[in-house]
């Protein structure tokens, strides 16, 4: 359930043993020293047992973080600081974002990071806060900026692949040559708006750490929240510009499939005009009649009897055929 944890001293990584003895070391104490424990996928009774209990959580923080399905949120319960992220990972495979979840515990001298899902990855984060020790030079307040900080830049990320996604959809809608579909059309849509809900409920928390009231002491760690903050707002925009965009992008495809079909119906209707023609005259020809006229209609030639009244009938069905083609073909119906 543990997957790292370490305690820190101006910027340095220091062994951490047990976790009672490290916390009661710290509490009481001016150093700005801390510990940063990493959980992934944690149980009820684990998490009770060996962080809970320990760091003095509020149950309802703790049952949020237990239950797991939040919405983005930074929540302040006393001293201590309750934050649920929304990461986002994008398949390339299949062009789908999957959302992770990451809730953070943040005291004077602890964060707590607990992990749900495979979209929120903090073992490359820490490695390079360690190696670029600044961010923990300002304790867990620093750690959670890097956090949010990467999450909100991998939205940047997801936001440029949506952006490219949209682009080529939006070129197939509009090329006649294209097979693009509503379906396509519809699930980009729903990638989209899988982003919209985990980004834009973190925009007023997001907020609040450089505002009135913050629980950031620091100044220049406000001046970097709100940094953090510019960014996701210019994200939330512009993917609010994509919702619109495939909104009519989709009707577009919608009128066009209307048009094609239109077409369609008018061709089969001239074609089933043309039919109808020599159909009709075909079953009249069918009623079989005792007295047709042009049954018995002859011409004199050499000395013989040649009955032109068939023949003069299949000329006049291929001319008038002939007619209706040409004048289907000219109002634009075939």
């Amino acid at each position: 359930m543990i997957v790292n944890q370490a305690r820190y001293s101006n910027g340095k990584r220091l062994p951490c043993g047990d976790i009672s003895k490290e916390l009661e070391s710290l509490k009481g104490s001016d150093t700005s020293d801390f510990i940063w424990i990493g959980l992934l996928n944690p149980s009820w009774d684990a998490f009770t047992r060996i962080i809970s209990e320990e760091l003095d959580l509020h149950p309802l923080a703790v049952e949020d973080a237990i239950n797991g399905d939040q919405r983005a949120k930074i929540e302040r319960y006393g001293d201590a600081v309750f934050v649920v992220l929304k990461p986002l990972r994008y398949v390339e495979e299949t062009s789908d974002i999957e959302t992770g979840e990451l809730m953070l515990f943040i005291g004077r001298n602890y964060i707590v990071t607990i992990r749900r899902g495979e979209a929120s990855p903090l073992g490359n984060l820490r490695a390079h806060l360690e190696s670029e020790p600044a961010s923990l030079t300002h304790g867990p307040m620093g750690v959670f900026h890097a956090i949010v900080d990467s999450v909100v830049d991998n939205y940047q990320r997801i936001e440029d692949e949506i952006q490219t996604d949209l682009d080529e959809i939006e070129t197939a809608v509009f090329d006649s040559h294209s097979a693009v579909t509503s379906e396509q059309i519809y699930r980009l849509k729903r990638e989209v708006l899988e982003f919209k809900r985990a980004a834009m409920p973190l925009n007023r928390p997001l907020a609040h750490l450089y505002g009135p009231g913050s629980p950031v002491d620091d100044p220049e760690l406000r001046l970097l929240f709100r940094d953090v903050h510019d960014h996701l707002m210019q994200a939330i925009d512009q993917t609010e510009s994509q919702d619109r965009l495939l909104s009519d992008v989709l009707n577009a495809h919608l009128a066009q499939v209307g048009v094609k079909q239109n077409e369609d119906m008018r061709k089969i209707s001239a074609w089933v005009g043309m039919a109808a023609l020599p159909t009709m005259i075909a079953g009249i020809y069918g009623m079989n009649f005792e007295h047709m006229p042009e049954l018995n209609a002859s011409v004199e030639i050499a000395g013989r009897d040649v009955y032109y009244g068939y023949p003069m009938v299949l000329l006049t069905i291929v001319l008038a055929c002939a007619y209706l083609y040409r004048l289907f073909k000219k109002s634009g119906w075939l």
